[in-house]
């Protein structure tokens, strides 16, 4: 099923895939890292002028990340805004996307947080750099298949 934005970005010419709606109804699209930050400026100028939330997520152990935008179009009187999820899927061996940094500037400390805890790495970001774990810590701590160092778990406790 389509929605009324991947139908706009289908007449233009604009490669992306269709995901559905999310419980909400909001249009899931999955946009490719290449083309996401020129896709991202269309968007802004579509009308997509708010960057609601910016996220990240392991969709598997050993599999891809994800990095999800949820985009608002916010104008004067108008009581239903418009969204959008955008979700760019990378590989964990060299995950890199465009940062939306400079479209919109509130994904600053949110694509920092997505990289210290995943190491997705934002392409042109002015500040990549960890945010809450030390800039010492080793690996990255919501990957499904990390392992915390110096753990040692206690064998029959009871």
């Amino acid at each position: 099923m389509q929605g009324h934005l991947s139908a706009w970005l289908v007449k233009h010419g604009i490669v992306h895939r269709s995901l559905g709606f999310d419980y909400q109804g909001i249009e899931t699209l999955q946009i490719k890292p290449e083309d996401w930050h020129s896709i991202a400026v269309i968007l802004y100028v579509y009308g997509y002028n708010y960057l609601r939330s910016q996220c990240a997520y392991d969709v598997a152990p050993g599999g891809l990340l994800a990095s999800v935008y949820h985009l608002t179009r916010i104008e004067y009187s108008l009581d239903q805004p418009e969204e959008v999820c955008i979700k760019v899927f990378v590989p964990r061996q060299n995950p890199r996307i465009p940062s939306i940094f400079w479209v919109w500037k509130s994904a600053d400390f949110q694509e920092r947080e997505s990289y210290d805890m995943l190491g997705i790495s934002y392409d042109n970001h002015p500040r990549l750099k960890r945010i809450l774990m030390p800039e010492s810590w080793i690996g990255w701590p919501l990957r499904k298949d990390y392992i915390a160092p110096n753990f040692y778990e206690i064998q029959d406790a009871h």
